[in-house]
């Protein structure tokens, strides 16, 4: 069992089974939502993930047709993304979950966007747009 939160904490949560590997997408949608280079997500089914408190504090932002970001209305902390074309499957924020992740990267992508100021300085594969699966 994974738990995590928002910034403060209003919204919890609890990821069942075990985590994906950390996907980092470059494009720059997810740097303006983030506020940083890129963002770091795991991919969940939502019948692993379980809301425990703050649904009321929730907010939907439809950043592109058809995908919505999810984040706390208190502190404006992103939790996570959804694809209305993959019903099934959420985009966790890493960043939210607690304590250490058990979790290694995986992949960049949208790395023809990426922010000039950051390099990508690993050896993972890295996909000039959409990841092609």
């Amino acid at each position: 069992m994974h738990t995590g939160s928002c910034h403060c904490r209003a919204a919890r949560f609890e990821i069942a089974g075990d985590l994906a590997p950390i996907q980092v997408c470059h494009c720059g949608d997810c740097r303006k939502a983030q506020g940083g280079p890129f963002g770091t997500n795991i991919p969940v089914e939502t019948a692993n993930f379980t809301l425990l408190s703050g649904e009321d504090d929730l907010r939907i932002y439809e950043s592109s047709p058809g995908k919505e970001r999810v984040f706390c209305g208190r502190c404006g902390g992103p939790l996570f993304s959804r694809l209305k074309s993959k019903p099934g499957v959420m985009r966790v924020r890493v960043g939210t979950l607690d304590g250490a992740v058990e979790s290694e990267l995986d992949f960049h992508f949208y790395t023809a966007s990426k922010a000039n100021w950051w390099p990508i300085t690993d050896d993972l594969p890295q996909y000039p747009d959409a990841r092609p699966f």
